[in-house]
């Protein structure tokens, strides 16, 4: 079936079916499909004339460990052209494997569910790295940026690099958000530039902490895609730049109403108190009378971020909504197995339907997937147990699903804070 395709299934017929292979060791990716990556990576990036600058790489031989930050899917283009003539394994989320499992098995994929602790990614990534003696390219944000800008990384980092025990790169691209920004994919004409650093040795890993190595990782996670533009004096020209934008910005800085945002064309305004602004050519936003509360957009959506932590931290935050529920099992596509609830408070999702009933607790989840008008079915989220991923699309479309990250990622980071 087409991944646009809505097909209603029971939850135990769906079930029934055959699943994902988990467990499944990368194999080394075949000689020819290596040669096809690289005919396919290479014209793009030369498109956006994307300039690539290493450091610290001088006699840094393969294998190692390669953290890529996440803005489109012109990462993997350019990583892979970043990384010649050295092969890789990836580590994909299942996803991306639906209407596709063997080529991406044979291009030595690893599957992952998002935000969910799998003992099997371990010693996946080490025969990748050890035996297959393949880099192995890890996109730890685990999501699309949605304003630009570096997202929460996991501390399981640290001690994956030190059991792993190999150098660890970082790529850090600038440009890629600008050039196709996750809540509008058509891409404009932006260069991008891309750093690829060694910033540990092997040498290093046995003498740095755990806690030392996630902060060397961290510090080189730092990005900002619209100061990157504003510096270098890009212009997008592109009349849609600001479409969909409100998909993100979600709230009114003016009346403080939240799901009241639209947007078209360059334009993003307030349905409720009309408050208007434009997105000029340097990304900046600019309020049509005069009174820009905010002219930097991620300003904008970490304002929104404290706006949900007060909430939380007030007892305010509770969220129920009815969707529609679709299950992934495996690589066929998705399968639509009814209507539920979904509510997300300071104890976590709580997800009911027919015969679904799946508690997530606050501790279980650092981040959520979250899709934009994904293949037709709108804007939705999705989680996972160990056993099973469901994508949730809330029936009243107007409600903004970015809440959901924000929220997730404040309550797991003051979930860590009681701890200590």
């Amino acid at each position: 079936m087409k991944i646009t395709d809505i097909v209603h299934k029971g939850l135990e017929e769906t079930k029934s079916f055959h699943s994902f292979d988990m467990q499944k060791l990368p194999v080394k990716p075949k000689w020819y499909l290596q040669l096809l990556a690289w005919v396919l990576a290479f014209p793009e990036t030369f498109k956006v004339h994307s300039k690539i600058r290493k450091h610290n790489m001088d006699g840094l031989k393969s294998p190692y460990i390669l953290l890529c930050n996440h803005n489109s899917f012109l990462d993997f283009k350019v990583a892979t052209r970043a990384v010649f003539p050295h092969k890789s394994s990836y580590i994909v989320a299942i996803d991306g494997f639906i209407g596709r499992e063997k080529i991406m098995r044979n291009v030595g994929c690893i599957l992952k569910r998002k935000f969910v602790s799998d003992s099997n990614i371990i010693r996946q990534i080490k025969h990748s790295l050890v035996e297959n003696k393949t880099i192995c390219q890890i996109y730890p944000e685990a999501r699309y940026s949605f304003v630009g800008t570096n997202s929460m990384l996991p501390d399981s980092l640290g001690k994956l690099v030190k059991m792993m025990k190999h150098p660890v790169v970082t790529i850090i691209s600038n440009g890629h958000h600008l050039r196709q920004p996750v809540w509008n994919l058509k891409p404009r004409k932006v260069r991008t530039t891309t750093d690829l650093t060694q910033i540990i040795t092997k040498d290093e890993i046995n003498t740095l902490s755990v806690d030392e190595i996630n902060s060397r990782i961290k510090e080189a996670f730092k990005y900002d895609d619209y100061k990157y533009q504003l510096d270098n004096k890009i212009q997008i020209k592109e009349k849609f730049r600001a479409e969909n934008i409100h998909k993100v910005l979600y709230t009114c800085p003016h009346c403080l109403q939240e799901h009241k945002m639209l947007s078209k064309g360059i334009a993003l305004w307030c349905s409720s108190c009309k408050e208007k602004y434009e997105m000029d050519e340097f990304g900046r936003l600019l309020n049509t009378n005069g009174n820009s509360i905010f002219t930097h957009i991620p300003d904008w959506f970490e304002w929104q971020r404290e706006n949900v932590k007060t909430q939380i931290m007030n007892n305010d935050y509770n969220i129920q909504l009815e969707v529609n529920i679709d299950l992934l099992q495996n690589s066929d596509g998705f399968y639509r197995v009814g209507k539920g609830t979904l509510t997300h408070d300071k104890d976590g999702y709580h997800l009911i339907g027919n015969n679904i009933d799946i508690v997530k607790p606050v501790i279980a989840n650092f981040g959520v997937h979250i899709e934009f008008d994904y293949f037709g079915r709108g804007d939705g989220l999705s989680f996972s147990t160990k056993e099973d991923t469901f994508y949730m699309y809330p029936l009243n479309q107007e409600f903004s699903v970015t809440k959901f990250h924000l929220a997730t990622e404040e309550l797991f980071k003051l979930s860590q804070n009681k701890k200590t």
